[in-house]
């Protein structure tokens, strides 16, 4: 039997693992790269990319549909093939890219199989191998979560995974699930004029914490379509499709073409060999690691990118892959890194963002700042003046430490707050910073307004047009 050995042996060529590999290896590591297909990243393949490509089409058609209100006259015709035909074609072009990327890497460092744990630094390969080495990365990452209750209509049901795989637009689709993912699909393919119903048996939509930003974003999205939360959903065939009911807080019953199950991205670990490792593993199978070095426990394994359950962005995936990779690579000499604030971004309309810390609301101690779109110049300007944004400060001084937003614009203007968030700055001295006119980043200074007004018993000098420079 073959026997392979090397410093760092990474175990998945996602985003996480070619970080993971490129760290480790720019470290001094001889590396191993395995994949059982090196087909991309989620990123590329299922994931951002596609998904943004579908909301794109659906931004198109929204404002064809909406221009009557700029007194331009406009109909939609859409071509769900011609639709589809481009997500596919754009998609695969990043693929490509991903896998040029690949190819750069050397060949012996590449090893296409499926690993397993026999011991903390052995690997068995389905193709006999066995693979040792000084340090493992797991960058498994995750995969959709079908429930068993679907086994009826198994026929019937994509995931994020298979969608994009769709020849044309479906007339009518259920989606299971309003997190992130079920509620960017669902608004784009309404837009592009499929019947669509989202359900979910939580209470939030987005899986927002702050239920103050998470109902306004309810109100605002059902004015496109129908989310029932509180809701438990059970499915048959019916004819070429399925017939989905529902019960708890509302009750009903209606037929679709499809269900889009988006119910949660679990991590990939089933049949890893976790159990030979002798790890601590959390409530969800996940091996416990410290975040600042990607290290489970005392042991030469790190865990990176979706696969830790723990921030599933791609930016976060790059970032763990570096520390986890160059820890690897120096083991058992481990650093710590400095953590980049969290930060995720839902590409609705309005979109979303969640900053930092989100406290319980009414927590003690925090002041926090609230700010609605309703009003707000720009957005009026633009006819899409809806939403709400939420910071929250420490009450002692006034540093940001966290925010939820929903409005027109955040995918933008949320980074501003990221920044202001990780640099340590207090509401005040982002508000020292110019604040162009009419745009919609001067929509967030009233938050930003009432927390100076909150913490300072004096507050500073302000005027209607933002903070008055020199006080």
């Amino acid at each position: 039997m073959d026997e392979l050995f090397c410093d760092v042996a990474i175990i998945g060529a996602g985003t996480a693992g070619l970080a993971a590999e490129r760290s480790a290896r720019s470290n001094g590591a001889k590396t191993l790269l395995i994949d059982e297909s090196f087909g991309g990243t989620t990123c590329a393949s299922v994931g951002c990319m596609p998904s943004k490509l579908l909301i794109a089409a659906a931004g198109a058609a929204h404002a064809v549909r909406t221009a009557p209100v700029f007194g331009v006259e406009a109909t939609p015709t859409i071509d769900g093939a011609a639709v589809m035909a481009r997500v596919r074609k754009e998609r695969d072009k990043f693929v490509s890219g991903v896998e040029e990327s690949i190819a750069k890497i050397p060949d012996d460092v590449k090893i296409c199989a499926r690993a397993r744990f026999t011991s903390p630094t052995t690997l068995a390969l389905d193709d006999g191998r066995t693979v040792r080495a000084r340090a493992v990365v797991i960058a498994t990452g995750a995969s959709p979560l079908i429930p068993d209750t679907f086994d009826a209509v198994k026929d019937r049901v994509l995931t994020n995974e298979t969608i994009f795989d769709l020849e044309t637009l479906p007339g009518s689709i259920g989606v299971i699930g309003a997190g992130p993912i079920g509620l960017e699909l669902a608004q784009a393919l309404a837009r592009l004029g499929v019947e669509t119903m989202v359900l979910d048996k939580g209470d939030a939509v987005g899986a927002l914490k702050d239920p103050h930003v998470a109902e306004a974003l309810h109100a605002i999205l059902e004015r496109e379509l129908p989310i029932k939360l509180g809701v438990e959903t059970e499915a048959v065939p019916d004819r070429d499709g399925v017939r989905l009911s529902w019960t708890g807080k509302d009750s009903g019953e209606r037929r679709f073409d499809y269900l889009l199950v988006a119910t949660g991205r679990p991590p990939r670990l089933k049949g890893l060999g976790l159990e030979t490792t002798g790890l601590e593993l959390d409530d969800h199978g996940s091996p416990t690691y410290r975040t600042e070095t990607m290290q489970c426990g005392d042991a030469p394994i790190f865990l990176a990118g979706d696969a830790d359950h723990d921030r599933p962005v791609l930016h976060e995936a790059s970032s763990e892959g570096t520390i986890a990779g160059r820890n690897a690579a120096h083991f058992p000499d481990v650093t710590a890194a400095e953590r980049m604030v969290p930060f995720a971004v839902m590409f609705t309309e309005p979109s979303v963002a969640v900053i930092g810390v989100v406290p319980k609301d009414g927590a003690p101690d925090i002041a926090v700042g609230t700010a609605s779109y309703t009003d707000q110049g720009r957005a009026k300007v633009m006819a899409c003046n809806a939403g709400l944004v939420r910071f929250y400060a420490d009450a002692a001084d006034g540093k940001l430490i966290g925010a939820t937003m929903a409005g027109p614009g955040v995918e933008h203007s949320a980074h501003l707050i990221a920044w202001a968030i990780q640099s340590g700055w207090t509401a005040t001295q982002t508000l020292a910073l110019p604040f162009y006119h009419p745009t919609f980043e001067e929509g967030l200074k009233p938050a930003l307004l009432a927390i100076c007004h909150a913490v300072h018993a004096k507050p500073p000098q302000f005027r209607d047009d933002g903070f008055l420079p020199g006080t």
